[in-house]
């Protein structure tokens, strides 16, 4: 099983409750998740990703197994049957509801089902591939920001959505140095689905240079150099060390951007100037 297969099974793990309520839309009882064992031998050891006991809103017990894939694997429904009778005998008396999360960067092509003289399987089957991020990013936790990485981003700029992937996962865990860090280290691994390193990379230089212009000599000496410009007048240089300093923190600027700031108004350009320091996002720059 590759590294990046057993960390982002740690992820979702943790995810139980909002992969249940959220992206399977099952109505459960969040407090009531019990994770089961789910090592079964017979001539070798097999172990389903994701097995727990939980009850819907009318209070019935019900056993839910996930299964994360990370590629297509054409045995992928005997698995799932196979997955099922054990489950069933390990924990009997209790109805059976079974997923495949797929998280890989192919297309899917694996089926939800098998079928053969007298019997009839079929699971769930989920792609993550076709979840609009907004649906994970808009519950701004961070197990939803991570997994956000994996969904389809939509008309937004790929850059744009990992910046922000980054700046809430440290606005929400800056005060906890080591889940911050974890959760970096996930989001590294899962990125490579998407083909997204580049993008994580430069999401990790914004993060140093927050850092940096976080600390005092930094926001003095920026502070300095836009009051010298106003002082001045010189409403070019003002914009092109604006566009410089949005360049710097957030990534190259669309040429929409840029021409705003080159045709802003002074009082709009120290406004910006000013919002900057504190800023994780463009949009909180002009709004």
């Amino acid at each position: 099983m590759a590294e990046k297969d057993i960390v982002s099974k740690e992820t979702i793990r943790r995810l139980a409750v909002d992969l249940a309520t959220y992206l399977l839309e099952l109505p459960i009882e969040p407090d009531s998740v019990e994770v089961l064992p789910t090592e079964h031998q017979r001539v070798e050891d097999r172990r389903a990703d994701l097995v727990v006991k939980l009850r819907d809103i009318s209070g019935e017990g019900f056993l839910l197994h996930m299964e994360i894939q990370n590629n297509n694997d054409s045995t992928m429904p005997i698995r799932m049957m196979r997955y099922m009778t054990d489950i069933l005998l390990a924990h009997p008396g209790l109805p059976l509801r079974q997923y495949l999360i797929y998280i890989g960067s192919e297309p899917l092509t694996m089926p939800d089902r098998v079928d053969g003289p007298g019997f009839h399987y079929r699971y769930g089957l989920l792609d993550m591939r076709t979840l609009d991020c907004r649906h994970l990013l808009e519950k701004d936790t961070p197990d939803a920001l991570v997994l956000a990485i994996l969904c389809d981003f939509g008309d937004h700029d790929p850059q744009a959505v990992v910046n922000h992937i980054y700046a809430r996962l440290r606005a929400l865990l800056g005060n906890r140095p080591k889940q911050f860090r974890e959760y970096l280290y996930i989001l590294h691994l899962l990125s490579t689905n998407r083909n997204l390193e580049k993008q994580i990379e430069e999401a990790q230089k914004m993060l140093t240079r927050i850092d940096v212009e976080r600390m005092p000599f930094y926001q003095l000496g920026m502070e300095k150099g836009m009051a010298q410009g106003m002082e001045l007048g010189h409403g070019k240089g003002e914009a092109a060390f604006l566009t410089r300093l949005l360049d710097y923190k957030f990534g190259a600027l669309a040429p929409e951007i840029r021409r705003r700031v080159e045709n802003a108004r002074p009082e709009e350009l120290a406004a910006w100037g000013q919002k900057v320091l504190s800023a994780t996002t463009l949009d909180e720059v002009f709004l």
